[in-house]
């Protein structure tokens, strides 16, 4: 099906490949579905529900038929489009959704019980008997749901994302994209042009016309080259955009080594966040169908992507060929059929008034395509005349055109709708849909390509000077300006099914049928009947779908309305989007400067969020974890032990008005803070419940430090922009994480002070940094940052210096430490340590605690406002028969507690209504010389003193407990304040 000297493919590079297990041959530049037209290959595929054989429509990324499953190595790669794969030697695809083979698919039974599936059917069907849903209705809908199928096997290829920046960004490489590009550019603008093709050219690289006095593709090809060269431009080939979003940032697919034999180790696929100033859409048009009875024939197609076919690739689907539309477009497709020895049976053309402009082919204006006929692929088509005039032509390929329909996508993802235009009867992007970005050529509507040369480099070059740069527009180069003239036809009256969303089965009746049932609105019927709900999302359906739709509840198209257009524009697999999250990289492993030494003094490293921490430091002769958490807790008490805790969140605030943020953002007061002091602070969210807490530190007047637990650290920021956007957009504040800046370490103990001074190039004592003092030093001249808090209840700092230092301070902080009787401790000591102080960790504020629970309701300030205050007074949250913070000890010393235990009366029964409460932390005290633990109980505040009794099912652990106040040493603080 090859015609000589037609396309653009490279004849001289013959590329083998199978499908479906049966060898053929393409060549260099072809896709698989140019490959496959050219080897006299029609039947690609299946439809999703009644498994009626199907072949190419398109020849782009809007192709709803020809969906295969790449394989490689075992695996599969399901839904690819065959428009867009690009053939290379060894590839080998299957077709998918058939049984047992594509040429004898037994599940086509489906498709003589139509009249049971229509419109609606779901619905209908599987309500009753109410008992077959799980039993019959839902098993059978899962085994038939689906397209393709994966392998089973773990994902082993590699992705990747990137992200981009630039003043303008260029989507679309046709005449609107290179023109918009090259005016850019040459302003000094940086200049970004995404093209999902694998070469620049747009519809020019399909049509047999000139510009600039040379063949329109050549012309691109040469623009497209001289762009390459410039510094300030990226070409960007194989990557579609798939989404617009905030502050001029798109998500962009690019397809990196689909097309290669041998990839190596490059990545599948790149998904791209890119930056823009400025934006210039260029996406051109798609073709719509115009529906008739059975006309998903394969070798039915679009006629632009016969056009396509024969162009640039040298293909055609059938040796005789006929073109149905309402519009001068449909006749470029006979005219160049015609022009390359193709025989032409009929230009049909739905206009009683068109004039032929494909030059000598038998010409029926006024007729329509009434009906396709053929089984596997087209052989003939019947046409009705004026007065009821009847023929009947033997062909194997029809070219049908309704129309073309501007890609208005990206300009409705930000919730904005495009504008009905009766004159080219499309929707159009509406102008200012999304900030900064502006439209050119055919994605607005004009089709002439003299118009998409002077649109695209009128609104690059506006682009880059609304930033400031400056030049002078380009020339535009002539080209054809012929005018576009269409009149509408959806649909071709008449008996039997006629098609519009081609994967999932839907047709004119099936929309009809939706309006009778009152499914009126277009996103109701859109569900109701899943038009435009396959992988295409009905981009050449769906408008004509919505006329249907308008002409059947006897509405206009603007009123009738459109579907919401929602990102991705393109299916974009999950595996790219989650790049570098495989393996290990699901949780990254983050490791502390001090990593290795710890690892290197043998201490087990546990997950505390996402870091590694060492769990306890052993010694020789040690030989249980309990052994050497005792040691570290005499240790800190007795002299000084080293923590790491740079894996808390640490987050700068800087702006005028940090104290009034804060104050929103804490249930506290922080407005009144002086520089150089720090106070510890009590979040709430939105419902009242506790959602972290942490100090917070004011370095200056403009600058605060706020720390967080090590695993609320991500939510935490995200809480705070959702505030600062959402409540406090008009204050002066600015914050950024800088938890991987720096490296932190806790020095506490007695002999904590005495440790520092000798490190530090300016002694301090109780005057100069009293408790909860923070300031500026140095060591070595090295500047840090010191804070004097303290989580393990002794006189305790936190020293913290750039990163790169982290790895050395660790090193001479133990040394120090150790030459003054103390060392290293780990997370199982600071857990005891902090459950003797009765400071809580996020075992206590677990989702469902209050302020009032914790007995920190006075913490919640009565001055002022803040996030969750409202609905963290609601009777309900401060009620005093509420689980409430308390210690617990066992009433026999020595004997053991657990946490996740629950509490009950003494006497009373083990059962869930007796319930009182629940340990959340428990841990053996050397200091006190019994194990200690925390949790709650009903009441609890006011039952000090009572005895209740510890059940832990899971274990078979019982043990009579005393409740105690949560802070079981030092109750008055003097230690940490001394």
């Amino acid at each position: 099906m090859r015609i000589d000297g037609k396309g653009r493919v490279d004849r001289s590079r013959r590329l083998s490949f199978s499908f479906d297990g049966k060898p053929y041959t393409g060549f260099a530049g072809d896709t698989l579905a140019s490959a496959l037209l050219g080897a006299d290959v029609r039947l690609m595929g299946r439809s999703f529900k009644y498994h009626r054989p199907r072949g190419p429509v398109t020849a782009g990324s809007e192709e709803p038929n020809a969906l295969v499953t790449v394989t490689r190595d075992g695996d599969t790669d399901p839904n690819i489009r065959a428009t867009v794969q690009e053939i290379y030697s060894g590839l080998e695809v299957v077709s998918q959704n058939r049984w047992p083979s594509l040429d004898v698919d037994l599940l086509s039974v489906n498709n003589l019980a139509a009249p049971f599936f229509g419109a609606g059917f779901y619905y209908k069907t599987f309500m009753w008997p109410k008992s077959f849903w799980e039993k019959l209705y839902e098993p059978m809908i899962r085994r038939a749901a689906g397209l393709g199928a994966l392998s089973g096997k773990s994902n082993a290829e590699r992705y990747e994302k990137a992200y981009a920046f630039c003043d303008v960004l260029v989507i679309g490489g046709g005449p609107a994209g290179l023109m918009a590009a090259h005016a850019a550019s040459r302003t000094g603008a940086e200049v970004i042009l995404c093209d999902e093709g694998f070469d620049c050219g747009g519809r020019l690289a399909s049509e047999e016309e000139e510009v600039d006095c040379q063949p329109g593709h050549a012309w691109a090809h040469a623009m497209a080259a001289e762009l390459a060269t410039l510094p300030n431009v990226r070409l960007m080939p194989r990557t579609t955009v798939t989404g617009a979003y905030d502050g001029g940032t798109y998500g962009a697919l690019e397809r990196v080594t689909h097309h290669l034999a041998n990839p190596g180790d490059a990545p599948v696929e790149c998904f791209w966040r890119i930056a823009a100033k400025r934006t210039v859409l260029c996406a051109g048009a798609m073709e719509r169908h115009i529906a008739f009875r059975d006309n998903d024939r394969p070798g039915v197609m679009m006629a632009g992507a016969l056009r396509s076919y024969l162009n640039r690739w040298g293909v055609v689907p059938g040796q005789r060929v006929a073109v149905f539309g309402n519009n001068d477009d449909a006749h470029r497709t006979a005219r160049d059929m015609q022009a390359a020895g193709v025989k032409v049976e009929a230009l049909v053309d739905s206009r009683h008034d068109a004039q032929n402009l494909a030059g000598d082919v038998p010409f029926f204006p006024g007729w329509q395509v009434s009906r396709a006929l053929g089984g596997k692929g087209l052989e003939a088509i019947d046409l009705t005349g004026p007065q009821g005039a009847l023929k009947r032509l033997q062909v194997d390929a029809l070219g049908v055109s309704g129309g073309w329909n501007p890609s208005v996508h990206l300009t409705c993802h930000l919730n904005g709708r495009p504008v009905w235009n009766d004159q080219i009867a499309a929707f159009v992007p509406r102008d200012g849909a999304v900030p900064d970005m502006s439209v050119a050529g055919s994605a607005r509507g004009t089709f002439s390509t003299t118009g998409c040369l002077r649109e695209g480099a009128e609104a690059g070059f506006e682009a880059a000077t609304a930033l400031g740069f400056s030049g002078a527009m380009p020339v535009i180069p002539e080209a054809e300006n012929a005018a576009y003239r269409v009149r509408r036809l959806w649909a071709v009256a008449g008996k039997g099914r006629a098609w519009l969303d081609f994967q999932n089965d839907v047709t004119v009746k099936d929309v009809k049928q939706a309006a009778t049932e009152n499914y009126k609105s277009v996103e109701h019927m859109k569900r109701y009947t899943t038009q435009g709900m396959a992988t295409d999302q009905g981009k050449s359906s769906n408008v004509s779908a919505l006329a249907v739709l308008a002409d059947a509840t006897g509405r206009d198209i603007p009123e009738t309305g459109t579907t919401t257009f929602r990102p991705p524009y393109v299916p974009v697999p999950i595996a790219v989007m989650g790049a570098g999250a495989q393996g290990a990289g699901f949780a990254p492993q983050r490791y502390t400067t001090s990593h290795e030494g710890s690892v290197a003094r043998g201490a087990p490293m546990v997950e505390a969020g996402l870091w590694y921490r060492p769990s306890y430091f052993p010694k020789p002769g040690e030989t249980t974890w309990r052994e050497s958490c005792d040691r570290e807790v005499r240790m800190v008490r007795e002299a000084v032990g080293v923590c790491d805790v740079s894996t808390l969140g640490k987050i700068d605030l800087q702006g005028r008005d940090v104290g009034a943020f804060l104050d929103f953002v804490y249930s506290n007061t922080f407005s009144t803070l002086k520089p150089g002091r720090v106070r510890y602070g009590l979040m709430l969210r939105e419902d009242g419940h506790v959602m972290d807490d942490g100090t917070t530190a004011r370095l200056s007047d403009t600058q605060w430090v706020m720390t967080t637990t090590t695993a609320a650290a991500g939510p935490v920021m995200k809480h705070l922009d959702w505030v600062r956007q959402a409540y406090c957009s008009h204050m002066d504040v600015r914050f950024v994480s800088v938890t991987e800046q720096w490296a932190q370490f806790a020095v506490a103990g007695p002999k904590s002070r005495e440790l520092l001074n000798a490190l530090l190039d300016q002694p301090i004592d109780d005057d100069s940094f009293p408790f909860m003092q923070n300031g500026p030093v140095s060591i070595g001249g090295i500047a840090a940052r010191l804070f004097r808090i303290s989580f393990s209840g002794e006189h305790a700092y936190e020293i913290a210096v750039p990163a790169r230092y982290g790895a050395s301070l660790f090193e001479v902080l133990l040394g120090r430490a150790e030459a003054l009787g103390g060392g290293p401790y780990g997370m199982e000591a600071l857990n005891v340590m902090r459950i003797e102080k009765g400071h809580i960790t996020h075992a206590e504020i677990h989702g469902r605690t209050t302020a009032f629970d914790i007995g920190f309701a006075r913490m919640v300030s009565a001055k002022k406002d803040c996030i969750g205050k409202a609905l963290a007074a609601r009777p309900g949250m401060v009620a005093e028969e509420r689980e409430q913070l308390v210690g617990l000890r066992p009433e026999t010393v020595g004997n053991t507690l657990t946490a996740g235990a629950h509490l009950f009366d003494e006497g009373a029964e083990a059962v869930r209504v007796n319930d009182q409460g629940y340990i959340t932390s428990v841990g053996f005290s050397p200091t006190l010389g019994t194990f200690l633990g925390l949790g709650f109980l009903r009441n609890g505040r006011a039952r000090h003193g009572e005895k209740v009794r510890m059940v832990d099912h899971l274990r078979g652990v019982e043990e009579v407990c005393v409740v105690t106040d949560p802070v079981a040493f030092d109750a008055d603080g003097g230690r940490l304040r001394g």
